[in-house]
């Protein structure tokens, strides 16, 4: 697979950005367990062009994460030409238009999914951005707004016509959010359409080697991008590699692995950004890698309420101690992470 002259392994594994979720840190343990394509956390436009410290702190890569997408929205042309100059200088190797976001403050104005109320601004858009950048451009959607409104197979069309070198498709509409399954039917449509010729990633309910393996076997998609069921389970890239590789099933990793990982992640937080913030946005990956754990209250208690990281440290080593002889096979699922 390419993305423009990007060459990309076979098969490929995409992390979905998230917003406060994907950073640097999560995405270091993501690559080591094997997520090939890293986007970053969504940018506004509007705040990069203003010299926003946070939008600017996102664009900062890691030679680690290539290849390596800044993602860009916003509901006004000019400003998003701007942010793409401004992110090309920052030399990730491609760029990547998120229309489709459906979080209420983003859609109702117009950007994220709310480009799906209107494919013509969306194909100006694109145009207009593809001719400000010398990368690739990407786009990431949803199949449409509603369910009276499913026209992805015209929205793609259009994207490549403007100039999109891949495209990245969610199963859902906005109306439907994260609720409901993911249709992967209406993915698979758009990959089979003999007039797209840019390579379709999907995206959606993607939770098991099996499931990855089957959008790839079935839907004959040509990569797979996967969102929340990494949070809290970075090993889930490891997991599908191997079974696509090689047919194994990789047994959950034991508590001493998930707590190396943590202990990993939560050094790259702090250091990515900083005290407190670092363990604040640590919180939500700290209570989930341990999901299912027995009596494990009071310990997460700690985990989501300390700001000391040396406490923190304390007790990820404790509990790597005090439950290095459970059977990770008796975890409860923790495929699903709503946010």
């Amino acid at each position: 697979m390419k993305i423009g002259s990007i060459e990309i392994p076979p098969r490929p594994l995409f992390l979905a950005p998230m917003e406060d979720i994907t950073d640097q840190s999560f995405r270091h343990v993501c690559k080591e367990y094997g997520s090939d394509v890293m986007i970053s956390e969504f940018i506004a436009s509007e705040g990069l062009i203003r010299d926003c410290d946070k939008s600017i702190k996102k664009m900062q890569i890691a030679e680690f994460e290539r290849p390596f997408g800044v993602q860009l929205y916003g509901n006004r042309i000019e400003a998003m030409q701007e942010a793409a100059k401004l992110a090309e200088s920052k030399r990730p190797d491609f760029i990547d238009l998120n229309y489709g976001c459906p979080a209420k403050k983003i859609a109702t104005r117009g950007a994220g999914a709310g480009m799906l109320q209107d494919p013509d601004y969306m194909e100006q858009m694109t145009r207009a951005v593809v001719a400000a950048t010398s990368l690739p451009v990407t786009a990431k959607t949803r199949l449409g707004w509603d369910e009276h409104s499913v026209h992805i197979i015209e929205i793609a069309r259009r994207l490549q016509d403007a100039g999109i070198q891949a495209i990245a498709i969610h199963g859902r509409t906005r109306a439907q959010m994260y609720k409901g399954q993911a249709d992967w039917e209406k993915i698979a449509e758009v990959k089979h359409d003999p007039e797209i010729e840019i390579p379709v990633i999907g995206n959606g309910d993607i939770t098991s080697p099996q499931g990855a393996a089957r959008a790839f076997d079935h839907y004959r998609v040509d990569g797979i991008m996967i969102g929340r069921a990494t949070v809290g389970k970075p090993w889930l890239f490891r997991s599908i590699r191997q079974y696509l590789d090689y047919g194994r099933v990789v047994d959950e990793p034991d508590v001493r692995e998930k707590v190396a990982v943590a202990k990993k992640h939560l050094e790259k937080s702090i250091e990515w950004k900083g005290m407190p913030r670092g363990i604040y946005e640590m919180r939500r990956h700290l209570s989930n890698y341990f999901k299912g754990l027995p009596h494990f209250k009071p310990l997460r208690t700690k985990l989501v309420t300390s700001l000391d990281p040396d406490e923190l440290f304390d007790t990820l080593d404790y509990i790597g101690e005090h439950y290095a002889d459970f059977d990770a096979s008796q975890l409860k699922s923790n495929a699903f992470f709503h946010y």
